[in-house]
């Protein structure tokens, strides 16, 4: 997993990668995997399918083991082109506009092609249509109207899953794939340190985390400072905080030494009572 914007953290993201993305695709007739650009002409590995004359098609494409890490509640954001069938002649009994978005939890890679197999234990997260279908006028302007559809599953409690898109006779593109979840980043408040927590898999339910007082600085005895991880990853409801400890003042996040100047002062001058 790598370390994405303060929000969460990916699992994963197909543009992120400028080699082959190496998903299986069942039969071999079905997805295939190319080169492209996206929308800002950068290059990325996309996977197209388009069989959409022959009836009865069901083409299988299946992502590498996905290791959910501390996260339960996984988002699946899907970037897509996809043809309008009216637009192709010859395919009004055999073009479809949607296809299927399934995930298998496991704790270990199943290898190739499993999610197909899968039976019972695997999920149907949704069918996906496009809010945008593109035309062949669209083709020769390079207007692909690129679709974003963001599903949730979980709460997840394996190790992690895979991922299977099946197509059933649409002209269809993967452009995007990228899954995450959120959390609450690792902040200092109240001189208290907070560590990044993973955001809790029911939207109505806060995280409850106690902070740990910076050097030369305690909490209320018995009463340590907490905050809450909300669902979006934003820290909730702050409860006490840590005070410096003697001969230490706060500045900003630290306790540091009060200066020996100032301790004289006091000394010669007193706060009044």
């Amino acid at each position: 997993a790598t370390h994405s914007p303060s929000w969460g953290v990916i699992l994963l993201d197909s543009k992120a990668s400028q080699a082959e993305l190496g998903w299986t695709a069942l039969p071999s007739n079905g997805w295939e995997e190319i080169s492209g650009v996206d929308e800002h002409d950068r290059p990325i590995r996309t996977y197209q399918v388009c069989n959409v004359l022959e009836p009865n098609q069901d083409n299988w494409l299946q992502t590498g083991w996905i290791s959910r890490g501390r996260g339960q509640r996984i988002f699946v954001e899907l970037q897509f082109t996809l043809r309008d069938c009216s637009s192709i002649p010859g395919a009004a009994g055999t073009c479809k506009e949607t296809f299927n978005v399934y995930y298998l939890e496991t704790e270990a890679d199943l290898g190739l092609g499993r999610l197909r197999l899968g039976g019972s234990r695997r999920r149907k997260i949704d069918t996906i249509a496009a809010d945008e279908s593109f035309t062949q006028g669209d083709l020769g302007e390079r207007k692909m109207k690129l679709n974003t559809e963001v599903r949730e599953i979980g709460p997840l409690s394996r190790r992690g899953f895979h991922l299977a898109f099946q197509d059933v006779g649409a002209c269809v593109a993967l452009v995007s794939v990228r899954v995450y979840y959120k959390q609450c980043r690792a902040t200092v408040r109240g001189l208290a340190v907070f560590p990044a927590t993973a955001a809790e898999s029911a939207f109505s339910t806060l995280v409850e985390v106690t902070g740990t007082c910076v050097a030369h600085s305690e909490g209320e005895p018995g009463s340590p400072p907490r905050m809450h991880c909300g669902a979006d990853g934003e820290w909730l409801v702050p409860v006490g905080r840590c005070s410096c400890s003697a001969g230490f003042q706060e500045r900003g996040d630290i306790c540091e030494v009060i200066p020996w100047y100032a301790v004289v002062y006091l000394c010669v001058f007193p706060p009044p009572d």
